[in-house]
């Protein structure tokens, strides 16, 4: 796989967790024993955005995808800068992603709700029609 397309399939495996752990209801028991939106740590796993930047802390390192280099060599700093700024560059693209992934969820929830308003209208005219 290139380059590029790792850092776009760990942007989006970042995305999927984020959307996993703040939104679906396997963790909902989790948020809401953090404290929801009210707390801090609660809030941290009630928001994809946020979760995002803790998954992608984590992520980059132990994948190596690093998306940014420094150049210059100040040791330590210039590990740790390359951590952050990659990391950072991951949640920037996983943040896009999660845009296009709402789009995608919305126009089928469209879908849902237009099929489901078809069947209601076929069913009342089927009940119309039995009555009559």
């Amino acid at each position: 796989m290139s380059y590029l397309g790792q850092l776009v399939a760990l942007s989006a495996v970042v995305m999927g967790i984020a959307q996993t752990l703040t939104k679906e209801r396997m963790f909902e028991p989790l948020r809401q024993r953090l404290g929801g939106n009210e707390t801090w740590l609660g809030y941290l796993v009630s928001c994809p955005y946020c979760a995002s930047h803790w998954v992608a802390f984590v992520l980059v390192p132990l994948t190596g995808v690093y998306g940014i280099r420094v150049q210059v060599q100040w040791g330590v700093l210039t590990t740790l800068l390359d951590w952050f700024l990659s990391s950072m560059l991951v949640v920037v693209i996983a943040a896009f992603l999660r845009v296009a992934f709402w789009f995608v969820d919305e126009s089928q929830g469209l879908v849902r709700r237009r099929n489901k308003v078809i069947e209601q209208v076929a069913q009342e005219g089927d009940d119309t029609h039995v009555r009559h």
